[in-house]
């Protein structure tokens, strides 16, 4: 099959497209022939090695978390899945490789995909979905009433947090550019803050919540806007000892990660607050339940781009020059 992958740690290196033998399935996988994927910063950190300590891949690799297809084969002990289903998935690290023709995917982490949209709009969905879904209802429990801030309001994340927020009854304020606060507000969002001319941190005040994908200079300002028992989510950093303890590294890497957070963690505690670090799980379940918030119309995929397969070097680029409004989708069948 065909794969663009990396054979080394680069920021500027692009990805090679070559032949590599098509994936051989497990009792418990399928073999999911790729119509589209989308293209994270997550894919872009990778490549370049800034998570090579934390998630020690092989190379050469192959690049790709989010992906949308037609099952074409199914493992002996696959029980709910079928040739011929069409499905998404967050493929789970070190098992990642949705930049090519076809995956092999733990039958846990693959979902129905919602019927009510197209392939490419589906591939925009998982790792964005399950990153905020994780957020807001097993880390945060956000609730009807409350407020909660999301940074970078039109970005990938932005995009799908804002939805799942006003779904969820909560007060959404936001940044963004000025092009794009109308965008945001018809998305849901109920205060919109132009970050080139406001500060948001002179503007919102009490805040329950807040998503975090910026600096740490932004995180500092995010934590002086929550109220007394806010809790704070970072999906940018710095990770915490509770991240290390959950993937598993060792003594040394949990005292590093503990470092790393200790600032941060220190005026968490002086606002009062609460800082966790978030780094997204695959789960079929719960995108299952993105599904059908999907079908129901609650969330509606946003897309900047789709590109065709041949240039996914150029999607990658859009992706990391942060102009993306939505999502960026690679079209591979």
């Amino acid at each position: 099959m065909k794969a663009f992958i990396t054979k080394n740690y680069s920021k500027t290196d692009k990805l090679e497209l070559t032949e590599v033998p098509k994936p051989s399935i497990k009792v418990n996988q399928v073999l999911v022939e790729i119509h589209s994927a989308s293209v994270n910063q997550l894919d872009s950190k990778l490549k370049s090695g800034e998570f090579k300590m934390m998630l020690p891949y092989k190379l050469p690799l192959i690049l790709g978390h989010d992906v949308a297809g037609i099952v074409i084969e199914v493992g002996s002990k696959v029980k709910n899945l079928k040739i011929g289903d069409e499905v998404f998935s967050r493929v789970p690290d070190f098992q990642i490789g949705a930049f090519a023709e076809y995956i092999a995917i733990d039958e846990d982490f693959v979902a129905p995909k919602p019927k009510n949209i197209s392939m490419e709009e589906a591939a925009s969905i998982p790792l964005v979905g399950l990153t905020v879904w994780q957020a807001f209802i097993e880390k945060a429990n956000l609730r009807k009433g409350q407020k909660v801030f999301i940074q970078a309001g039109s970005g990938g994340v932005g995009t799908f947090a804002i939805q799942l927020a006003k779904h969820l009854g909560a007060f959404v304020a936001t940044t963004t550019s000025e092009k794009n606060i109308e965008f945001v507000k018809q998305l849901g969002a109920d205060l919109v803050i132009d970050y080139k001319t406001q500060d948001f941190e002179n503007i919102l005040k009490d805040y329950d919540l807040v998503l975090n994908s910026q600096d740490q200079k932004t995180l500092e300002k995010s934590i002086r806007i929550l109220k007394p028992g806010g809790k704070v989510i970072s999906i940018s950093g710095p990770p915490d000892v509770d991240f290390a303890k959950t993937i598993g590294l060792n003594f040394l890497f949990r005292t590093v990660m503990f470092l790393l957070s200790f600032k941060t963690k220190k005026l968490a505690k002086k606002q009062n607050v609460d800082y966790a670090f978030l780094f997204m799980q695959a789960n079929g379940k719960q995108l299952t339940e993105i599904s059908k918030l999907t079908e129901s119309g609650i969330i509606k995929p946003t897309i900047d781009k789709i590109f065709p397969f041949e240039q996914t070097n150029d999607a990658m680029n859009y992706v990391e020059s942060g102009r993306a409004k939505g999502k960026v989708v690679i079209k591979i069948k």
